[in-house]
C-alpha cells in the first residue's frame, strides 16, 4: 500500500507542476530514504488518487506504523515537510519563476506562489478547513468570524519532550526570519523544510514575501524584513506599505502596531501582513471629512468604524507618507485627558498607530488606525483594549486582522457555544460559568428555540455583537468631539 501512496504523490505532484517528468526519479529516491524504504517496484497498478495533504498523512501514518519515525506531533510534522522538500524546487528556481511571471503581471507571480506554498502543504489547507467560519451583519457591515481550529493540539509526549528539552539553540532567530527557509525543524521549533520566499526589494531594503501556513483570510501573506529587528512604525513604514501596493495593487498591506498589548503576537521582527481580500473596514464608508491644512491634495477622513480610524486619500506616495508621518508624530505626544489619552507614563510611551495601505480606483489609501496601550488599576488589561465583560469571548491582543473586521477567537468557543445552544433548545446543561450570565440574558431575550438551526443563527449573530463591542473597546476617540480636537492639534 504504501508504494501506491508513495506513487500517487508523484502523480499528484506531476499534476499541479510542483515537478517534471525528469524529477520523478530524483523525488521518488528522495522520499523513499525519508520512509525507509530501499526498494520500489518496476511498475504500480492503482497509485492512490487522493489530495497531496491527504497522502502526506497516510505516508506519515506508514512511517508511524514501521517505527520510521515515533509517534510525536514534531516527528510527525518534521517527515511532512521534508517529504514535501522532495518536491518543491530550490529557493533561487522559485524566485526566478516569480520573477518571470512578475513580467505578466503582479497577479500571475502572486498565483504562481499561491498556488505553489498551498500544493507543498506549506498552507495547511487540511487544517484550515476545521475552522468554523462566517460573516454576520453588524452596524459597521459584515464582520468575519472565525473560530481558530486549525493549529493541532500537541499529544502528551510532544508535551514531555519539550519541557525536558532546554532551548540553546537560537537558530533561527524567530519564526519570521528568512534563515527559516528549508529549515528541518526540532523538539519545540516548527519544521520548515518545505517552506519557500521570495525575495520582494522595498525602499533600498530587501524583504521577502511568504505566505502563512495557517491562512486567515484568502492570500493571507506576511513581508518580513531580512534582518531581524524589532517591529517599528515610523516614517518608512508607510513608504513601504505604499510601495507595495504600487508593485502590487491587487493586494493590502498592513502592521501591527509597535507596542505591547495594542501589537500583534511577535513584535521582534520587523514585518507585515498583505492579502488579496476586501475586509469589513475596508467597505466603512466616511463619517465624515476634514481637511489637512498642510497638505491640501490629499482627501482626509475619519470612517465609520468602533476603532479610531483616519483614512487618506492621495496620487502620490509622497504626499502621502509625509502626511501619515505627520500624524503619527502628532499622535506620539497627543494627550487628552477628557478622552483618557495620556501619551507616556514616565519614559513609557503609550501611543502608536496600526497602518493599513491598499489602492483602489486608481488612488492610494493608507487608514491610520490611532492605539494606545495605557493600562490601569480599573483596566489592567488596558483602557483601549477588551474589557473584562468581553473576555469571555475574547481577551487577547487586539491585532491588524481583528481591527479590521475579521475576529480571531479561541478554539475553546466551539465546545463553549454547543453548551450555550443547548442551553437555548431547553436541555440542561452545563454553561461555563464565565459564559453564564450571557446565556441567561439571550434566554431572557429569545426563550427558547424550536430547532438547533435558529439557536446557532442567534448565537452567531450575538458573537458578532460582542466583536464589535471588543473593537469598540479598542478605539481610542470615542465621539467626532475627541477626533476633532485630535484634528485641531494636526492643523496648528
Amino acid at each position: 500500500m504504501v508504494y501506491q501512496q508513495l506513487a500517487g504523490l508523484i502523480q499528484q505532484a506531476l499534476q499541479v507542476k510542483l515537478i517534471e517528468q525528469e524529477d520523478i526519479d530524483y523525488s521518488r529516491n528522495q522520499a523513499m530514504d525519508l520512509l525507509g524504504l530501499k526498494s520500489f517496484p518496476e511498475s504500480i497498478e492503482n497509485p492512490f488518487e487522493d489530495t497531496i495533504p491527504n497522502l502526506l498523512e497516510q505516508l506519515v501514518s506508514y512511517a508511524v506504523e514501521q517505527g520510521v519515525i515515533a509517534d510525536v506531533f514534531d516527528d510527525k510534522e518534521m517527515l511532512s515537510a521534508n517529504m514535501m522538500n522532495c518536491f518543491v524546487a530550490r529557493p533561487s528556481a522559485i524566485n526566478a519563476l516569480f520573477n518571470e511571471k512578475y513580467a505578466e503581471s503582479p497577479i500571475a507571480a502572486t498565483d504562481f506562489f499561491y498556488e505553489l506554498s498551498k500544493n507543498s502543504n506549506y498552507i495547511q489547507m487540511n487544517r484550515i478547513r476545521k475552522n468554523i467560519s462566517y460573516q454576520t451583519d453588524t452596524p459597521y457591515g459584515k464582520m468575519d468570524i472565525t473560530i481558530n481550529l486549525s493549529k493541532p493540539e500537541k499529544d502528551p509526549e510532544q508535551i514531555k519532550r519539550e519541557r525536558e528539552n532546554k532551548q540553546t539553540l537560537h537558530y533561527p532567530k524567530c519564526l519570521l526570519c528568512k534563515e527559516n527557509e528549508g529549515y528541518a525543524g526540532r523538539t519545540g521549533y516548527p519544521a520548515r523544510a518545505n517552506h519557500r520566499v521570495v525575495n520582494v526589494p522595498l525602499t533600498g531594503e530587501n524583504w521577502y514575501l511568504q505566505y502563512s501556513p495557517y491562512v486567515y483570510y484568502d492570500e493571507h501573506s506576511i513581508l518580513l524584513s531580512e534582518e531581524h529587528r524589532d517591529m517599528k512604525i515610523d516614517r518608512s513604514s508607510f513608504e513601504r506599505l505604499l510601495t507595495f501596493t504600487e508593485r502590487f495593487p491587487h493586494y493590502f498591506i498592513g502592521s501591527n502596531a509597535d507596542l505591547p498589548i495594542v501589537g500583534g503576537s511577535i513584535l521582534s521582527h520587523d514585518h507585515y501582513q498583505a492579502g488579496r481580500y476586501e475586509f469589513a473596514m475596508t467597505r466603512a464608508e466616511d463619517a465624515f471629512g476634514f481637511a489637512l491644512t498642510a497638505y491640501p491634495e490629499i482627501t482626509a477622513s475619519v470612517i465609520h468604524w468602533p476603532m479610531s480610524v483616519i483614512r487618506l486619500k492621495g496620487t502620490t506616495i509622497s504626499s502621502l507618507v509625509a502626511a501619515a508621518d505627520d500624524i503619527l508624530q502628532t499622535w506620539r505626544t497627543y494627550a487628552d485627558k477628557s478622552a483618557n489619552v495620556v501619551a507616556f507614563t514616565g519614559d513609557t510611551p503609550h501611543n502608536t498607530l496600526t497602518p493599513i495601505a491598499r489602492k483602489r480606483d486608481g488612488l492610494f489609501e493608507i487608514d491610520l488606525v490611532l492605539r494606545n496601550n495605557r493600562t490601569t488599576e480599573e483596566f489592567p488589561s488596558g483602557i483601549f483594549h477588551p474589557h473584562e465583560d468581553v473576555h469571555h469571548i475574547k481577551k487577547e491582543n487586539i491585532g491588524l486582522i481583528e481591527v479590521m473586521g475579521l475576529a480571531v477567537l479561541p478554539p475553546r468557543l466551539k465546545e463553549e457555544l454547543a453548551e450555550i445552544q443547548a442551553l437555548l433548545l431547553g436541555n440542561p446543561h452545563q454553561v461555563a460559568p464565565f459564559h453564564l450570565e450571557w446565556a441567561e440574558q439571550l434566554k431572557a431575550q429569545y426563550g427558547i428555540f424550536a430547532t438547533p438551526e435558529e439557536a446557532e443563527n442567534v448565537l452567531q449573530e450575538e458573537l458578532g455583537k460582542k466583536f464589535v463591542r471588543v473593537l469598540e473597546d479598542a478605539g481610542v476617540l470615542k465621539d467626532r468631539a475627541a477626533f476633532e480636537r485630535f484634528i485641531d492639534a494636526l492643523n496648528n
